[in-house]
């Protein structure tokens, strides 16, 4: 029986809208090689403001993970370019690359056909993190500064087989990050929220699967393997660009050991802000304290966040010895 309306459709729609309002416009991209990909843009660009990049995780597609708490706040101080990465929302790929490289040099084509080429800040979330990284390291002068949000680029595939994380190998990830059916729903709530929502019903569970989960599902799993298929943190580039990294403590997608571990890789060049009491999705359970930890490394001209947070110089939880910034919200 077809379905005669659609929550997911609907909260979909009003998204768009909240981005057009916003003062974003929906644009298609054609790189010419078989990449499609959809991007939000500015109505109008303005000179006199920076230009902010946010890049998006896995799930729905980029509306659904910056709008509407997100994008209003930024609009106001940048232009903000908000891509559907490959394989989500409308962007789409006939090449077989499955690499956050890739995904970065499309990211960074689509910004330059937008006249874009220098000077940006990013903020890359969960796998968009990965690809921030990546653009980070691939195109120097593009980006001016960056944020990682809970993004494990310094995991190595032996992790997985060490038990860092809650999945035993890659096909589990996958199917965690990709869940078809209600109980798998269920699992990824409780894996990523330290408060997951109550009780919600089964019958909305099964409309966002069908919405947003179903199209292109063996790409995005490939998508998953390739994030850990040999990966070596000796090869890892340091990237220059002054880097934030925010972690929830609670993370069980991503532990907080690898934002520890990234803040040892790059030194002094970044600082680390662990929020307390939030897992991976942060962004939805400190909303205000995530923007104002932005906003506060985005326009450093901005003052400080005031004295509800702790800074130490000295040693972290895992015993790491830092002449850089770290930062435990209590």
């Amino acid at each position: 029986m077809t379905k005669c309306f659609s929550l997911t459709a609907t909260r979909n729609f009003c998204l768009r809208s909240s981005f057009s309002t916003s003062g974003l416009r929906s644009t298609i991209t054609d790189l010419g090689d078989g990449t499609i990909i959809h991007c939000w843009v500015p109505k109008t660009r303005k000179q006199t403001r920076p230009d902010l990049l946010l890049l998006h995780g896995f799930g729905a597609n980029a509306m659904w993970q910056w709008g509407p708490d997100i994008i209003p706040r930024f609009v106001h101080h940048f232009n903000v370019y908000v891509p559907d990465l490959v394989f989500f929302g409308d962007s789409f790929t006939t090449r077989s690359d499955r690499s956050e490289s890739f995904q970065a040099e499309c990211v960074y084509r689509v910004m330059e056909m937008n006249s874009v080429t220098k000077g940006v800040r990013v903020v890359g979330l969960s796998y968009g993190g990965f690809v921030a990284y990546s653009l980070a390291a691939q195109f120097k002068e593009f980006v001016e500064r960056v944020v990682i949000c809970c993004a494990g680029v310094c995991l190595e595939e032996k992790d997985i087989a060490d038990g860092l994380f809650v999945v035993k190998d890659l096909d589990e990830a996958a199917d965690m990050l990709l869940p078809q059916t209600v109980e798998k729903m269920k699992d990824l709530m409780r894996v990523t929220f330290v408060k997951p929502p109550v009780k919600t019903p089964n019958c909305i569970l099964v409309d966002f699967i069908d919405e947003m989960n179903r199209e292109n599902l063996q790409e995005k799993r490939e998508l998953v393997h390739a994030l850990a298929k040999d990966r070596k943190l000796s090869e890892l580039p340091k990237i220059p660009q002054p880097t934030l990294i925010i972690w929830g403590e609670q993370d069980k997608v991503f532990p907080v050991e690898l934002g520890y571990r990234l803040k040892r890789h790059l030194g002094d060049n970044a600082d680390l802000v662990v929020l307390k009491d939030t897992g991976h999705a942060y962004i939805v359970e400190k909303t205000k304290e995530f923007y104002k930890h932005l906003k506060s490394f985005l326009l450093p001209q901005i003052p400080p966040i005031p004295s509800s947070t702790a800074t130490t110089n000295q040693q972290d939880p895992h015993h790491l010895h830092s002449n850089g910034t770290i930062t435990i919200t209590t």
